[in-house]
């Protein structure tokens, strides 16, 4: 109950937002047969919070267990005959174990800390622009005054006052990684006819690695409809023990042995399988993320005026986070 109580409470939070912004956001004349929903969904853009973010995973699997339980109970109200934990066991169980013995303690590792960004989106509009920002001011201070002149900001990045100035930036490590790596090789040798290769090698190592726990988990979801029918085998195994009991008796446990073929396609399909496509796109946005940093310093390390440089990062941004020219011309004078 606490649990139910806990998330009817953050729905209403949500809408309540969602109605401030509404009232600020859209005109007067606007019809009001817009629904609640409907200025929810429009707002979500505007306030992109951790929280809202966590709660779409938790919906969607809300949604998964209404539509189907909800479509079961149009046909019955006979709950009780789904509640087969040994059934859930069974799958469950043995889906794990077969994970475990498939994939070695690198992947298992990258799962543990991949499970943990499921809750999370992909870089946001908002990251792009503290991106092309961070990146423009250090272009612009290898222009003025040298290459030398970024090396204790590329070397330190955590105590670097140009990068603090970015918390987008300065917070991803890996990003900080991947621009000082980058810069301090041409730092050191000068040379930048390799350099955008190099990217290109760092890009691919990070994207296989990211990937890899989606394609384990993908694959342990394809293995629960099978298990699923073990379980199942197992059931009717246990039915025919009881062949000489009445036809309600083997009724209920040719119906208790089926919830294992049911549990089986609805773990794969609703839960599993979604949490590895998941990550997938999450690798596939960070990768779109990595790409436009790359276009940008290939192009200031080629000898590109810093706004230009910025400008081949801006192309390379997906369409629905680039901004405008106009924004990031108002971004780099607000930093």
């Amino acid at each position: 109950m606490c649990y139910c109580s806990l998330f009817y409470s953050e729905i209403i939070r949500l809408f309540r937002t969602a109605e401030i912004v509404y009232v600020y956001a859209v005109p007067a004349h606007a019809p009001r047969r817009l629904s609640r929903c409907a200025r929810y969904f429009a707002s979500l853009n505007a306030l992109p919070g951790k929280r809202d973010r966590k709660l779409f995973v938790l919906i969607g699997f809300i949604v998964v267990l209404g539509s189907v339980l909800g479509g079961y109970a149009m046909h019955s109200s006979n709950f009780a005959i789904l509640a087969q934990p040994n059934e859930l066991l069974i799958i469950f169980g043995a889906g794990v174990g077969s994970y475990v013995a498939s994939n070695s303690s690198f992947t298992l590792k990258l799962t543990v800390h991949g499970l943990k960004r499921v809750f999370s989106n992909g870089p946001s509009k908002a990251k792009y622009m503290d991106m092309l920002a961070l990146l423009y001011g250090i272009f612009a201070k290898m222009q003025r005054e040298g290459i030398i002149s970024v090396e204790k900001d590329i070397e330190q990045p955590e105590s670097s006052a140009l990068f603090q100035r970015f918390p987008n930036m300065a917070k991803d490590r890996h990003a900080c990684f991947y621009i000082g790596d980058t810069l301090r090789i041409y730092l050191t040798t000068g040379n930048a006819g390799e350099l955008d290769k190099l990217m290109g090698v760092d890009m691919s190592a990070m994207h296989d690695e990211e990937t890899l726990p989606a394609q384990a988990l993908s694959h342990m979801a394809d293995s629960l409809p099978g298990l699923g029918i073990v379980a199942a085998v197992l059931g009717i195994v246990v039915t025919m023990g009881h062949i000489s009991d009445g036809a309600e008796i083997l009724g209920r446990s040719v119906a208790a042995a089926l919830v294992g073929t049911f549990l089986g396609i609805l773990l794969c399909y609703g839960f599993v399988g979604p949490l590895g496509a998941k990550l997938e796109t999450l690798a596939h946005e960070q990768h779109l993320f990595y790409r436009a940093m790359r276009e940008a310093l290939a192009a200031a390390v080629r000898g590109s005026s810093p706004i230009v440089a910025l400008e081949y990062g801006r192309r390379a941004i997906p369409l629905t986070f680039r901004p405008t020219f106009l924004e990031m011309e108002q971004k780099l004078k607000g930093s």
